[in-house]
């Protein structure tokens, strides 16, 4: 099932046209996104993911509608939703078509894929030299490390590759040895009673790791940004991927070498799924 909605609160048929074909996000991938989770019927985090959306249209030199606007399209979906299960809530905003000036913007709603259920559980991660440093790249902003591009080209070969190779997921390591991101998810490792996560030179700012962080100082943990290697994850009492609808899936295996499972994974979920 999947509901779709524009900006106006109107709901659409999502198997009938609604993207112009000379739309500049489908000949040039140009454009923006945000993927959140609703639960019961709430959406998490949205106003942080709302102000990130801004952040990428900014960062791309594009115009994005009003949060107002944003709100109608999300209310129509949210109101139509019937399903019990939990929502993937998606975003999307284009440059729109190559000959006029207004965005190409809208929300979709559809269940969580169970493919994504089952990462929660383990994953394993193939490194990947992603061919700059994290620090590099945050001296060269027409790479757009930092924003949430809908062109995902790059990810989605790089996980195409993990998986041929035995793998379910990507893991970005910069040309200095220290880790950036997973292809879809940010990572944090624990190490003692401390969480750590890359800084964010080069990457894309975590909405879901800051959550967790907020969640996990209060409950009596040291949290950090601070450079990891892959010799550290493999050293460290608990490696995650972190992202908004996966939450935490625990990494089992790096380059197919096993690692441990924090024992304290069941906690720090309970404290990430936490209001």
């Amino acid at each position: 099932m999947m509901l779709l909605a524009t900006l106006d609160g109107n709901l659409h048929d999502p198997n009938s046209p609604l993207i112009r074909v000379d739309d500049l996000g489908v000949l040039r991938g140009e454009g923006v996104f945000e993927t959140l989770l609703v639960v019961s019927g709430q959406v998490r985090d949205l106003s942080e993911h709302l102000a990130r959306l801004q952040v990428s249209a900014h960062l791309s030199d594009m115009t994005t509608p009003p949060i107002a606007a944003w709100h109608r399209g999300i209310d129509a979906v949210l109101t139509a939703w019937r399903e019990p299960a939990e929502m993937v809530l998606r975003l999307t905003a284009t440059r729109g078509s190559e000959t006029g000036a207004q965005p190409t913007c809208f929300v979709t709603g559809t269940q969580v894929p169970e493919k994504i259920r089952q990462q929660r559980e383990g994953i394993s991660v193939l490194t990947l030299d992603r061919g700059h440093s994290g620090a590099a790249a945050a001296t060269l902003p027409w790479l757009l490390t930092g924003v949430k591009s809908i062109s995902y080209a790059v990810n989605m070969s790089a996980l195409r590759y993990a998986r041929a190779h035995g793998a379910d997921d990507a893991l970005f390591v910069g040309t200095d040895g220290h880790v950036l991101e997973g292809a879809t998810a940010a990572v944090v490792v624990a190490r003692g009673d401390t969480l750590i996560t890359p800084p964010e030179d080069g990457i894309l700012p975590s909405i879901t790791v800051r959550r967790l962080f907020h969640h996990a100082a209060l409950d009596g943990w040291t949290t950090e940004e601070s450079p990891l290697t892959r010799t550290d994850l493999i050293a460290a009492d608990g490696v995650w991927l972190v992202s908004s609808v996966r939450l935490l899936a625990p990494v089992t295996s790096i380059d197919s070498g096993k690692i441990r499972i924090s024992s304290d994974h069941d906690r720090l979920l309970g404290l990430l799924r936490q209001n």
